[in-house]
């Protein structure tokens, strides 16, 4: 870790985390409900945005993050970044404030105009949610930079997969944040991107299997009907956060804090990329993952808490899917940076009204992976 980001940590003007921990089994809430606790609420056709504050609102605001992310000092490296036009990204959905630093340098990488966001849902106890996808049913998605229309290959698609593995249900995405993030980005680095946002609520393995392989199955046929390539018209961006750490967490192994407990907890996250995220995409690496942040038995018990628990695995089989149905073969990964809401300083945009959203500091951070992939040697 390096000597700047150490002395940051001693700053008693710390870090707050956008993830949190949620409740269990407060019910499902009803349209107007999850339209209330939105921080902009949707209407029929357009998806609002629930996090007004973590993430930019307004175009001016936007602009000033992107600008102010470029800046150093730059997120933890893992490796190079590869050349823009990869076919997929893992990426987090922190508070603008500490991951924007990692999402600037990565999601400007996806080029394609059409990107499938494989989101967490946070929520799932509350709404019931388990073994389906959860797609959407809105026009567009409102964002700073104004709409981001949902791609018209969203419904060819879900109308591709089983009845019992895909739903289209607008009021769980008006109650999840971790798309929003990245679909901002997107929109400031290409206005024209279009998006097709999917939530992966909790599942065995073997289930997140199936609808993966049925998904890219589906997306595979879609794009050779209509003539579209991976990476250069299509991309897939898994959204994640890595290790939640503190006794507020529930997760603490390396003590309760300090910075020997970060050492040891960004260590580990590390070794995980590094062993399931990077080289050539398989079966074995998704399923390595998953033991790894969950019980395979009892997969709503965490090992690890990265709230990418469902997303990534699922997420790194459908890739797989997708490009073997293209005729692309094994994708490979390449593990990019790895920041954390208490290595950077925050970005200074308080005063355009993107500030953190929940207490940081060295007994309570989030870590930031970026990992790309891309096709060929």
């Amino acid at each position: 870790m390096r000597i700047a980001s150490l002395t940051i940590l001693l700053l008693p003007s710390l870090a707050l985390a956008q993830a949190k921990v949620y409740p269990v089994g407060n019910g499902r809430p009803t349209a107007a409900e999850a339209r209330k606790e939105m921080g902009i609420p949707s209407t029929d056709e357009v998806r609002g945005q629930v996090d007004n504050v973590g993430y930019a609102s307004k175009a001016e605001a936007m602009a000033k993050v992107w600008e102010l992310a470029a800046q150093p000092p730059a997120p933890l490296s893992l490796g190079p970044l590869p050349r823009p036009g990869v076919v997929g990204l893992i990426g987090p959905h922190d508070d603008y404030a500490y991951a924007a630093r990692v999402d600037r340098e990565i999601y400007p990488l996806v080029t394609a105009k059409t990107v499938v966001v494989v989101g967490v849902f946070h929520r799932y106890r509350r709404f019931g949610a388990h073994d389906q996808m959860v797609f959407d049913s809105y026009r567009a998605w409102r964002s700073p930079d104004g709409d981001i229309a949902v791609s018209p290959l969203r419904d060819e698609v879900v109308a591709a997969l089983p009845k019992d593995e895909a739903v289209k249900d607008g009021v769980a995405h008006d109650s999840e944040h971790s798309i929003e993030a990245i679909a901002y980005f997107l929109k400031h680095a290409r206005p024209d991107v279009e998006i097709v946002p999917v939530i992966i609520p909790t599942a065995s393995f073997t289930r997140l299997t199936a609808m993966a392989t049925h998904l890219g199955d589906a997306l595979a046929g879609v794009m050779k009907k209509r003539k579209l390539q991976l990476g250069r018209d299509v991309a897939v961006i898994i959204s994640t956060d890595g290790t939640h750490y503190g006794n507020d967490f529930q997760y603490a192994p390396f003590g309760a804090g300090g910075i020997d407990a970060l050492a040891k907890a960004m260590a580990q996250d590390r070794s995980l990329i590094e062993t399931t995220l990077a080289g050539p995409l398989g079966l074995d690496k998704a399923q390595k993952f998953f033991a790894a942040v969950v019980n395979p038995d009892k997969p709503d018990e965490y090992r690890m808490p990265w709230c990418g628990r469902f997303s990534v695995p699922f997420g790194l089989v459908f890739l797989s899917e997708t490009a073997k149905k293209l005729g692309l073969g094994a994708l490979r990964g390449l593990p990019l940076a790895l920041g954390v809401s208490v290595d950077t300083p925050e970005l200074k945009t308080r005063d355009v009204g993107v500030a953190p959203t929940a207490p940081a500091n060295l007994y309570h951070f989030v870590t930031q992976p970026a990992v790309a992939f891309v096709a060929g040697k």
